[in-house]
């Protein structure tokens, strides 16, 4: 049976993700492709546990060594209940987030920096690679107030990472933008301020050109 694909989506806080994860999802489905959605934290029992100890309570509810730690914890899971048994079946699965988070968000917006990322990487995760990463930009003021339309608030809305502070997602968006720059075989950035349906046409355009359908 032929192997799947993985594709990730990755991007700041109220970058779209879901809103073109659906989108996506559907226009390959039209072409006749199985597709099996998931996200990060999360996509599995365990790892959905793990979720909520992540992205709920104070911000400095963590240390960034063990909020990474938490998070490989979660992608293990995952990857082993629910991403690698979909490839091996054949469906592209699509992640909303995956490992490039953890890099942004602990190694450059907490400060923890690439090698500890990278080596928690090569011991949990091993040699597999996303197929496609598609990075949604979008300046981060207007993320934010993205999220906050969402309920993300100073005083307690919103999760963990949206009640961070501005200072923190510039680190992420240019830690984003750092991650595109390194592995430009493999990422894409799409500009997430153009309206919804112009995004879902970039990201169906670069998905087209660098993993070319084959009809079942």
């Amino acid at each position: 049976m032929a192997h799947g694909r993985f594709i990730t989506l990755e991007g700041g806080e109220g970058a779209g993700k879901s809103t073109q994860i659906r989108l996506l999802a559907e226009a390959l489905r039209s072409d006749g492709i199985a597709v099996t959605t998931t996200r990060e934290p999360g996509g599995a029992p365990g790892a959905e546990r793990i979720r909520t100890l992540l992205v709920d309570g104070a911000t400095d509810r963590w240390d960034g060594v063990s909020e990474a730690l938490l998070h490989f914890a979660a992608r293990r899971e995952h990857l082993v209940r629910t991403v690698w048994p979909a490839l091996e079946h054949g469906d592209w699965v699509i992640s909303d987030r995956f490992a490039d988070s953890t890099m942004a968000y602990q190694g450059y917006g907490l400060g923890l920096g690439r090698a500890l990322v990278e080596a928690l990487y090569a011991r949990t995760v091993g040699d597999f690679r996303p197929d496609l990463t598609l990075i949604l930009d979008l300046p981060v003021e207007q993320g934010l107030a993205r999220a906050a339309a969402r309920g993300a608030t100073p005083d307690g809305g919103g999760t963990r990472y949206e009640r961070m502070g501005v200072d923190f997602h510039r680190r992420l968006r240019e830690g984003f933008l750092d991650i595109a720059r390194r592995e430009p075989d493999r990422c894409v950035v799409i500009d997430a301020t153009l309206p919804i349906q112009a995004v879902a046409g970039a990201i169906l355009a670069a998905v087209r050109e660098r993993l070319p359908v084959t009809m079942r």
